[in-house]
């Protein structure tokens, strides 16, 4: 007896003409007991693909019945898809027959509805409680009427069966809802769609709509349909949308000119990814719910930690052995110098390469790769004490302090049978594994074949913060192995939580996670709190290689839902059916780890009060299918799966966390204060050196350099501002701080305006480079991006997101589109601003100012362009007299030695308002600060962004 996860049952109370069904199945009461009851009951009952199961498959079945259409049709809204299949048949034939329809969806995807017309009879679909199923069924077999709905085994799909029996001439629609959430690998998410109509369909057609309201990065589509279908495959793309049709003619659909025979027979797939503005995720708002994607990148992955744990048992002979050693040479060939890793080999005993962690040396993987070379399979299963043994070399290891504690530590169980020797109870088992695991420590399990029995090493795995995957038996097992390792082989982040502020959201899913890989993505969702709130914000902290981050971000809570509106083929609903879709997934995860029946129950009651509201049919729910027509009294139910093999998310979280909100708190010197009257600029002849007028901003003891470049010296001496320009060229660059006392640089490189203005090009910086050489970290600021180099770590972030980072002895603050402020441990900090022009200007470009305070603490030998000064000049200003212009003053200065000519003017202070700015009244000294800095403007100028200025 195959082994069914969904059912449909019939009831017929009148017209028992039309309709036979048979049962094939058995239900989840008949599956009740124990685990270890049903592993010993025999593999029967496993889900064990067979050859009868591999049969041909068909979507449309029956003897001379004609198809008038088949249509297939995806809409996408940020990664949550909304799928329906139709089709028109008509039974052509001369006698009664029956007519099977039969689709395959994802093993993640969730039916929430099904609709069949019966020579105008229609049954509408909604979901119950699994208790009115048994009910029905059990009547159902009493009258000898009933229909099957089986999902059979394949790598990602699972089969919808249901089967009518109609009268000749009859006309019957069929059409199936489902919905899934796309998860996304190695960079890409992919949704793939099985288009098998089994013969000629006059109308074949297949829609996928995407819309991302950040935009869509790129999209392509690939199909196992076969040459001649290459071409018919169509996408469309703008920014935010994209459209793939797929509807061949007729005659396109044959296997040859003449033939009767349909060439349909494959798989369509449609692989995209998102637009990121910045490391903070993308926070969306739509239909009173909120979703979170978090998918950083540009970080320098963190080192791993590694025990490849082999099941080499007699049952691993042959193909299975083979494809497994060629996996783990490539697996071992991409491990980093960094990394530490050992490799356990098991059948009835337990060996291992090396009892302890090893370096990833070149010499230390050529020696693992041989002593795989030569492992034989034979004997038992002892998958207890090899775990067992793993997790004992990972705490040895860290217990003596060769592991870096910012470093990732996993073990990677490859089994493709059960338990045989030693202790063979799953339940025990696990309860040992779980016992000595820690929870830094993550276990990922990898079931080959149909013989595993992979409910368990599901469970075993998410119990341990991590997952596991089915690897199939065939020609490319090697490959899958490989694609597996390929996504958890990079490690970004650690110890990851997402929060929103207690008051505004509730129901929120799982927000923290123990790690993040390379090319995935973490999804928070929750529910909207009705409040006069116009923002939502989310605070993300986590651990990355050498730093910690804080990250801030928000949206507005209505803007999305306006532009959904707009949006012809988006589902506008995805948001609510999203956060119920992650939610049932992490109950149904929570479920198979439940630690008693009381807890059991109560979620089980979660998931089926869950499950009605938003119509999904789940292990715990079934579909029941009724006429619209009170006089019919015909039913169906769907029902579906014991045990979930679509959840799609852990519910391991991380124990003992607690996070307050990250809220960016700047210096004082950061936000200057202002008297409280207004100066106009007409209004100076009575300004007196040193002396703060009515409406001067008091520049908070700061000195800048901002605009095209102009430089504002503050002295605290005199109190008293001095100002100079430079006018050099795009390229080049200027050291602002040089302290080799301190070890640290701070340089700035000039672009050009787009063209000429007054026959010059102006420049300003477009790059500040804050360089601490005691610490051997770099802070590159740019208009696009903010980097972070230190030593092989190089991490990237956007201006997109308000973040905070602990690097060494920094701690990096970037508020969104405005400024990042860099403090070192030792008294240094400073704040570079963010200027964005018009992109379509004709002459202006984004650039960048520098800002810090009179009191960072240098050294006595700090120099720069404005380092220098932190070691205040005697400065004296005289003859004060009109000049050429009424408004602006004259005067002359002396310092260092030198009498100048100066003239009193304004420069601007955009800490407050970038701007307009606001004015800051100064000395003006001419021809790029001659007299005033040390040398000439053109010492300043150094070959390379981390460069210290040479000794004047």
């Amino acid at each position: 007896m195959k082994p069914p996860v969904l059912l449909l049952c019939v009831l017929l109370f009148c017209q028992s003409w039309a309709f036979e069904f048979v049962i094939d199945g058995e239900w989840e009461s008949q599956l009740s007991g124990s685990l270890d009851q049903y592993h010993q009951s025999g593999r029967h009952r496993r889900n064990i693909l067979t050859s009868e199961e591999e049969e041909d498959f068909e979507a449309i079945q029956g003897n001379d019945i004609t198809v008038k259409s088949y249509k297939m049709e995806s809409r996408i809204t940020s990664r949550f898809v909304h799928t329906t299949v139709k089709s028109s048949v008509v039974n052509s034939g001369s006698s009664a027959q029956s007519i099977g329809f039969n689709v395959q969806i994802p093993k993640r995807a969730f039916i929430n509805n099904f609709t069949m017309n019966v020579n105008g009879i229609t049954f509408v679909g909604s979901v119950k409680e699994k208790a009115v199923a048994r009910n029905l069924y059990a009547q159902a077999r009493a009258r000898g009427k009933a229909a099957g709905i089986v999902r059979t085994n394949s790598q990602a799909m699972e089969t919808f069966k249901t089967e009518v029996h109609v009268p000749p001439g009859s006309k019957v629609e069929f059409e199936l809802h489902y919905q899934e959430m796309l998860q996304r690998k190695l960079g890409f998410y992919q949704h793939t769609l099985h288009i098998q109509p089994g013969r000629l369909v006059p109308l074949l057609q297949v829609d996928v709509y995407i819309y991302e309201p950040k935009g869509i990065k790129s999209v392509s589509a690939s199909n196992t349909l076969g040459e001649q279908f290459a071409e018919l495959t169509r996408i469309t793309h703008t920014k935010d949308k994209a459209h793939l049709v797929f509807k061949p003619t007729l005659q396109q659909q044959r296997k040859c000119e003449n033939c009767t025979d349909s060439a349909v027979d494959g798989t369509l797939t449609i692989t995209y990814d998102v637009e990121r503005e910045s490391n903070a995720g993308e926070l969306q708002v739509s239909d009173g719910h909120f979703i979170h994607f978090f998918a950083p990148s540009d970080l320098s992955p963190l080192s791993k930690n590694i025990v490849f744990v082999i099941d080499v048992s007699g049952s691993m002979w042959g193909l299975k052995m083979k494809q497994t050693v060629e996996a783990m040479k490539a697996i071992l060939d991409d491990l980093s110098m960094d990394d530490y890793f050992s490799v356990i080999d098991f059948n009835h005993n337990v060996r291992c390469w090396s009892e302890d962690l090893m370096p990833a040396t070149s010499i230390q993987v050529d020696e693992a790769k041989k002593y795989i070379q030569n492992i034989k399979p034979n004997g038992g299963t002892n998958i207890n004490e090899a775990l067992l043994r793993a997790v004992q070399m990972l705490v040895k290891a860290s217990s003596r302090g060769v592991l870096d504690p910012r470093s990732v530590s996993m073990i990677i169980l490859f089994s493709d049978g059960d338990p045989t020797v030693g202790e063979i109870k799953l339940s025990t088992i696990q309860k040992n594994v779980k016992r000595v695991m820690r929870e830094e420590f993550s276990l990922f399990s990898l079931g080959i074949g149909f013989d595993v029995d992979f409910d368990f090493l599901e469970r075993i795995s998410l119990d341990n913060r991590g997952v596991a995957q089915r690897i199939f038996a065939n020609h490319d097992t090697s490959e899958q192995l490989k694609e597996f390792y390929s996504q958890v082989s990079a490690p970004l982040l650690r110890s990851i939580t997402i929060h929103f502020p207690d008051s505004d959201v509730s129901d929120v899913t799982q927000n923290r996670f123990d790690k993040f890989f390379r090319g995935s993505e973490l999804v928070v969702a929750g529910k909207v709190q009705p409040t006069d709130l116009t923002t939502l914000q989310s605070y993300i902290t986590a651990s990355a290689a050498n730093m910690n981050l804080n990250i801030q971000t928000d949206t507005d809570i209505g803007e999305l839902d306006s532009v959904l509106n707009t949006q012809q083929h988006s589902f506008p609903g995805f948001a609510r059916q999203m956060w119920a879709y992650i939610t049932v997934n992490q109950l149904l995860a929570e479920r198979a780890l439940a630690p008693s029946a009381i807890k059991k129950r109560k979620i089980t009651q979660r998931i089926v009060a869950l499950a009605v509201e938003h119509q999904f049919v789940t292990p715990l729910t079934a579909m029941l299918v009724e006429s619209q027509d009170q006089e019919i009294a015909e039913r169906l139910i769907a029902d579906s799966p014991k045990d979930s093999k679509h959840g799609c998310c852990s519910a391991t979280l991380l124990n003992g966390q607690t996070l307050e909100h990250v809220v960016y708190q700047p210096p004082p010197w950061i936000l200057p204060t202002s008297a409280p009257n207004e100066v106009k600029k007409g209004d100076q002849e009575s300004i007196i050196p040193g002396q703060i007028t009515p409406g001067q901003i008091i520049p908070g003891h700061i000195s800048s350099v901002d605009n095209d470049p102009h430089f504002i010296i503050h002295l605290p001496k005199t109190n008293m501002d001095i100002c100079f320009n430079i006018d050099s060229k795009p390229g080049h660059i200027l050291n602002l701080i040089s302290d080799t006392g301190k070890g640290i640089t701070i340089n700035g490189q000039l672009v050009g305006a787009k063209k000429m203005k007054n026959n010059k090009i102006n420049t300003y910086f477009g790059t500040i480079s804050i360089y601490s050489r005691t610490d051997a970290v770099q802070v590159i600021v740019g208009t696009n991006r903010i980097d972070l180099m230190e030593g092989r770590n190089n991490h990237s972030f956007s201006w997109g997101a308000t973040t905070e980072l602990m690097l060494k002895g920094m701690k990096i603050t970037i508020v969104k589109e405005q400024q990042v402020t860099v403090t070192t441990d030792d008294g240094i900090s400073v704040m570079v601003l963010l200027h964005r022009a018009w992109k379509k200007h004709p002459v202006q470009v984004d650039f960048l100012g520098f800002y810090m305070p009179n009191d960072n603490k240098y050294s006595s030998q700090v120099h720069g362009l404005i380092g220098q000064f932190t070691q205040e000049p005697q400065v004296k200003v005289y003859d004060v007299h009109k000049g050429a212009d009424p408004k602006k003053k004259e005067a002359v200065m002396e310092v260092k030695g030198n009498k100048l000519a100066v003239t009193r003017g304004w420069q601007k202070d955009y800490r407050i308002d970038k701007k307009q700015g606001s004015d800051v009244y100064c000395w003006f000294v001419h021809n790029n600060g001659k007299g005033f800095i040390d040398g000439s403007y053109t010492n300043y100028i150094l070959p390379e962004l981390d460069s210290f200025l040479p000794s004047l």
